[in-house]
């Protein structure tokens, strides 16, 4: 709905001034206009006329007024009409209002209204760059590879970033939302008026003067970077109707911000939630509190990574007597540099820096200069997200930054993998198995008698208690210690470097994959041990069979041919039977031992591949049920830390 601004006392007409100095007591106005006091009273129905009929009314308002005119109201509506045209022409609020004027000869002629388009401004959204766009996806991918892995508290912050990147993103790239704030007295209203050219704001002694945020906007299309603010329409107004602000300022929305010292706590929160939303910052600052701690400490040191976006603008200058002024300027600039804040000076990139009196006007100009260059950048929108995400990657680096190069060397692994070895006894049963090969040679090839001699050794020794069962105990109880001892290396050796919450990720992986360990192990050690039943037998080994064979062949010939002799059988020849069972007797050994020789080789390879076989069985588990989840933590880092340092700005290479 439309209405008028009631202004019924526009002293400030050009004709009114003329008038009232040529003639103080307003004779010769009434003699030149004799219905103009008539004339106002019926401009003022002119204008509630307007108001009714956009209520709806039916007309009868202005058919009353006609039914009460006069021969003499041809000069009054005339009057009436000039003193509505300077009540609707004014600034108007924001609001549609109609104009008349008066022609030459005094009559009134109305001007034909406007067609009101309801349909919102179509403006174009915000496009970001590529290398911003490339930060706010690696800030994406960080933050899903990471939800798992931190806390939601630690992540907060890169998610509100990206949800208000996206937000601003979908809302117009032709305006620039620049907030004003200040302190309680630094004139941050005053001055909001100034740049807007009409008093919107309201100033005074009272503190806290400014209760709840106000918009200014200087062109249309702006309404939903308003409503994302939070501002509702009763609180938006439109400057001073100026070609010239007009064209300076151009998509510039200004919002006056409540004290941020304010006593009330509604005041400082609207404070801190509008400053989180908008582009650009104005901090208002006067030589009393230019210095003030909760300033610093509370706003500008945290916010020191958005300084192209932010201006300190020292209000009150004129209270400075002399070159006062330019000292306390000078201290700001000083603070400004301890709290981190980069200056904008000799063409740097950085915060402006300006002194001003809203009051007398001085400076006015050269901050909407600046502003007017900073608003037909149209990039302070892209600057500010790209310094929300760089302020994202600062508070996330602990989290993410490595002292030193993270991983699982080769040396690790293979310390694991022998450690697992040793706890499941793969030294041990190679050994074993050499023995193993070894007798089985000796019985095959070793002589009858030494073979008959170990059996009846064997028989002699009980089947049962050879083996203590405390000792298997404590056996197995050693290697379960060294199985946990290999997985807490292993999971030391891999964290080493690593933030805490990636260090105790891997940790937690391991130890997951530890459990069950020592009995996957034992199971394997049965299986990937040496094969039941006797060990195989080399080629040569039927050859030594029967040279043996013969050697006892000799053996039992030479001593039948002597006990032939003895009882008389065959004629005494003490040589050939002897020397029959010499060569059986010191034959057999030998070959025995010739053969013990030629089996060295072939027992110790038995035992190697034995012992490897249950290494690579132990190695396999462990890497398994341990290396590969450990890996698998290392990886999803080296991933975010890529992401990390795209966040950053850090060019990342493919190797």
């Amino acid at each position: 709905m439309t209405a008028v601004t009631d202004h019924t006392d526009h002293a400030d007409q050009p004709g009114d001034d003329d008038t009232r100095k040529k003639d103080p007591g307003g004779e010769n106005a009434h003699k030149e206009e004799p219905g103009r006091e008539t004339g106002r009273q019926a401009g003022r129905e002119i204008g509630r006329e307007i108001v009714r009929k956009e209520k709806g009314d039916s007309g009868r308002g202005s058919t009353e007024a006609g039914s009460g005119s006069d021969p003499r109201s041809g000069g009054a509506d005339a009057a009436d009409a000039t003193d509505a045209a300077d009540v609707v022409g004014g600034w108007d609020d924001g609001l549609i209002a109609r104009r008349v004027s008066a022609t030459a000869e005094g009559q009134v002629r109305p001007v034909r209204e406007a067609v009101v388009d309801n349909r919102p401004p179509v403006v174009a959204p915000l496009a970001y760059d590529g290398p911003l766009r490339s930060r706010l996806d690696a800030l994406r991918e960080l933050v899903g590879l990471s939800r798992t892995r931190l806390d939601s508290r630690t992540l907060a912050e890169a998610g509100q970033v990206l949800d208000e990147a996206a937000a601003r993103r979908r809302l117009s790239g032709q305006h620039t939302v620049v907030a004003i704030a200040g302190a309680t007295g630094s004139g941050k209203s005053q001055l909001f008026n100034a740049l807007a050219g009409v008093a919107i704001s309201e100033t005074g002694v009272r503190r806290p003067t400014t209760a709840a945020p106000i918009a200014c906007s200087w062109s249309d299309g702006a309404a939903g970077l308003i409503d994302r603010l939070g501002i509702p329409g009763r609180l938006r107004r439109r400057p001073l109707q100026s070609a010239e602000a007009e064209a300076q300022l151009r998509g510039l929305v200004l919002v006056d911000l409540p004290d941020h010292d304010s006593a009330a706590v509604q005041h400082r929160e609207h404070v801190d939630r509008i400053l989180a939303l908008v582009d650009a910052v104005i901090w208002v600052v006067d030589p009393e509190k230019y210095a003030d701690a909760v300033l610093h400490e509370r706003y500008l040191r945290p916010m020191a990574g958005h300084a192209e976006v932010t201006f300190v603008v020292l209000n009150q200058v004129d209270r400075l007597p002399g070159d006062a002024a330019d000292q306390v300027l000078d201290d700001l600039r000083r603070l400004l540099d301890e709290d981190g804040i980069a200056l904008g000076e000799y063409g740097e990139p950085g915060a402006t820096v300006l002194a001003l009196s809203a009051l007398t006007g001085d400076g006015i100009g050269e901050l909407r200069e600046v502003l007017g260059h900073f608003v037909a950048g149209r990039g302070a929108a892209a600057r500010r997200i790209s310094a929300d995400v760089d302020a994202a990657a600062v508070r996330l680096w602990p989290v993410y930054a490595n002292r030193r190069q993270a991983g699982l060397s080769e040396e690790a692994r293979d310390e694991f993998a022998d450690r697992l070895a040793d706890a499941v006894g793969a030294t041990a049963a190679g050994e074993a198995a050499e023995r193993a090969w070894r007798r089985n040679a000796n019985r095959a090839c070793g002589t009858p008698w030494l073979r008959l001699w170990r059996w009846y050794q064997d028989r002699r020794e009980p089947a049962t208690g050879r083996l203590s069962v405390r000792a298997y105990d404590d056996e197995e109880a050693t290697a379960r210690q060294r199985v946990e001892q290999a997985v807490r290396t292993v999971a030391e050796q891999a964290t080493d470097g690593l933030p805490a919450p990636w260090a105790q990720a891997v940790r937690e992986a391991a130890v997951r994959g530890s459990q069950g360990l020592s009995e996957a192990l034992d199971e394997l050690a049965v299986r990937a041990g040496a094969p039941v039943g006797r060990p195989p037998r080399p080629g040569w080994w039927p050859a030594a069979v029967l040279a043996q064979a013969a050697m006892t062949v000799l053996q039992v010939v030479g001593g039948l041919w002597l006990l032939a002799q003895v009882i008389g059988f065959m004629s005494p020849n003490l040589g050939v039977p002897v020397l029959l069972m010499v060569i059986g007797i010191v034959g057999g050994p030998g070959v025995e031992w010739a053969c013990g020789l030629a089996a060295s080789g072939p027992a110790r390879r038995y035992g190697a591949e034995a012992e490897r076989r249950l290494r690579e069985a132990a190695a396999g588990c462990g890497r398994a049920r341990v290396l590969d989840p450990v890996a698998g933590e290392l990886l999803r880092y080296r991933e975010v830390r890529e992401q990390f340092l795209r966040v950053s700005g850090v060019t990342v290479s493919a190797g």
